[in-house]
């Protein structure tokens, strides 16, 4: 078994949303900057959302658990639209929102992010910073310009996927899309440069829990009530990106962030997770060939993500 990140739950924590930090100030749902200020990730409850786009979109809060989590004076924010959806001319041919893998297969050109599916089928943004509860329907989307989905079980992500008409990567699928047609150890090359791929993120758990160590004897604080699916981790300025934002983070078949970022879970059912994410992308491998087997399919926390893939046929 592959040493898992630091910064990884090295406990399977509690999935429970309504689980407050053991320590640490209390929280809320709205974006934290360095200074205790709100960060630009989310407008003031007076400013005009943006509907999403392909540039600058904004993540939606028209979910059950995002209007609980934005209850304190923000009722009044517009609803978003949804973008449309990706186009395939044939089986024979990988959707629109997917690059092709040699002629084997499709994968997402972008770390996925969450529709909510109601019962009627509309449709509407869930929040990257929430986790989903039990009951709640959605779907994988792979976009540019947005904030990708974390907090999510690799149970989650494949049903998610298959919601889509997709599927989990298998490892090797995975892995040879993130070394592209040259083979190499990142997506880039094979030498690592630092700030290419979000990979030199900070510490929110850290940050907001500053009694936290890094002692073995307190290992169990990581995943202690919740701390490590506290909505405001990936909100933080200087820890997640938008999907594409490092442009330098691809390679040849056009596919972004499969280093850094969230760590990506790939179709294992014993639980396998690669890349790394915002803080880390070589304890458990260089670049392409990280993978992390510590957890179960059921983990979830604030750095875990994923994409899909999909089959095409032989015409």
């Amino acid at each position: 078994m592959l040493v898992f990140p630091m910064l990884a739950a090295s406990l399977v924590l509690s999935t429970s949303a309504d689980l407050l930090p053991a320590f640490g100030p209390a929280y809320s749902s709205a974006p934290v900057s360095s200074d205790g200020g709100r960060c630009a990730k989310r407008p003031a409850p007076s400013a005009k959302v943006e509907l999403l786009s392909a540039k600058q979109p904004s993540r939606g809060r028209g979910s059950l658990a995002a209007q609980k989590a934005f209850a304190a004076g923000d009722a009044n924010v517009e609803e978003v639209a949804v973008a449309a959806p990706p186009t395939r001319e044939s089986k024979y041919v990988c959707p629109s929102d997917m690059a092709m893998i040699g002629s084997g297969f499709c994968i997402d050109v972008y770390e996925a992010s969450l529709l909510q599916v109601e019962r009627d089928g509309h449709e509407s943004p869930w929040p990257y910073y929430s986790t989903v509860p039990k009951g709640v329907t959605v779907r994988a989307v792979s976009q540019e310009g947005v904030f990708p989905q974390g907090y999510v079980s690799g149970e989650q992500a494949a049903a998610a996927c298959e919601q889509s008409g997709k599927r989990l990567c298998k490892p090797d699928e995975w892995r040879s899309a993130c070394m592209g047609p040259r083979n190499t150890t990142f997506p880039y090359g094979n030498t690592r440069e630092t700030g290419r791929c979000n990979d030199n993120g900070r510490s929110a758990m850290h940050f907001f829990n500053p009694a936290l160590d890094d002692k073995p004897e307190h290992r169990w604080m990581w995943g202690a009530a919740g701390n490590m699916i506290d909505p405001r981790l990936n909100q933080l300025d200087g820890t997640l990106t938008r999907t594409g934002e490092r442009a330098g983070c691809t390679n040849e078949y056009g596919v972004f962030d499969m280093v850094g970022n969230l760590h990506e879970w790939i179709d294992d059912p014993d639980g396998t997770f690669q890349g790394g994410y915002y803080l880390d992308t070589h304890l458990n491998g260089d670049g392409c060939y990280y993978r992390t087997t510590a957890h179960p399919v059921s983990h979830l926390d604030y750095s875990t993500g994923f994409r899909c893939c999909a089959d095409v046929e032989d015409p």
